[in-house]
């Protein structure tokens, strides 16, 4: 009876450990593929906005619309995307804000000079507890509340777009986060809107070279790269 009871009480011990086994690994996948909503689309210029049939008009007349100075307006947005391993199953995690400021200068075809500024501590995802990493331990918000990115050369694009055309261009310049400056090259889509213009990219970013230690936290493990995005809608200064 003895040899009996042992028997038992090992095969519940068995049945308990794979148990807590499968919620640590079938609760994530769970989660992750049937109750966690998809992470957000990259930002891009895929839907653009309709313009009035009068905004419409030749190469030439939108040639002299874009020339001059122009700020960084409502409908902005810039964020990060990074891949996550949570518990052993692979997410995407994405965080936004449209608290971005900024401005451009154009001459020609030519985004001569630029710059951009995201309030950091604005930024948010799906997860309160990812925010609030994001804005400590990992940014340090109070310290570093933005990032910025400054053109250090022309961006050229070649033509000057129709409205609702899209044209692109490579730039290069240098990205500010977490109090440190890398430069940084990158590509840009532009399109031309009824009362302006927006831009689209996509920066490349290595944690370490910002002095960011890898966010990992509570069973997330973040891979050492990510992205910075950014759709910024233009208006005139």
């Amino acid at each position: 009876m003895a040899r009996t009871g042992s028997g038992r009480w090992k095969r519940r011990l068995i049945v308990g450990v794979a148990a807590d086994a499968l919620v640590g690994v079938g609760g994530p996948y769970v989660y992750i593929n049937y109750i966690q909503d998809d992470p957000p689309a990259a930002l891009s210029l895929d839907s653009p906005p309709t313009a009035p049939e009068s905004a419409s008009g030749s190469g030439d007349q939108a040639g002299r619309s874009v020339q001059g100075s122009w700020r960084v307006g409502s409908g902005s947005q810039a964020g990060y995307r990074v891949d996550e391993v949570l518990f052993g199953q692979n997410t995407t995690a994405v965080g936004r804000t449209g608290q971005v400021t900024g401005g451009l200068k154009i001459e020609g075809t030519q985004a001569v000079s630029g710059s951009f500024t995201v309030d950091l501590a604005s930024v948010r995802s799906d997860s309160d507890q990812r925010d609030s990493q994001f804005r400590g331990r990992v940014m340090n918000t109070e310290r570093y509340p933005d990032a910025t990115f400054e053109l250090a050369e022309p961006v050229d694009f070649g033509s000057v777009p129709d409205v609702n055309e899209q044209v692109t261009g490579e730039a290069t310049g240098d990205l500010t986060v977490h109090g440190q400056t890398s430069s940084v090259t990158f590509d840009l889509t532009a399109q031309r809107t009824a009362d302006g213009f927006r831009v689209n990219g996509s920066i490349p970013v290595t944690f370490a070279d910002y002095g960011i230690d890898a966010p990992n936290f509570g069973g997330i493990a973040v891979e050492d790269e990510g992205t910075v995005e950014f759709l910024l809608a233009f208006a005139p200064a």
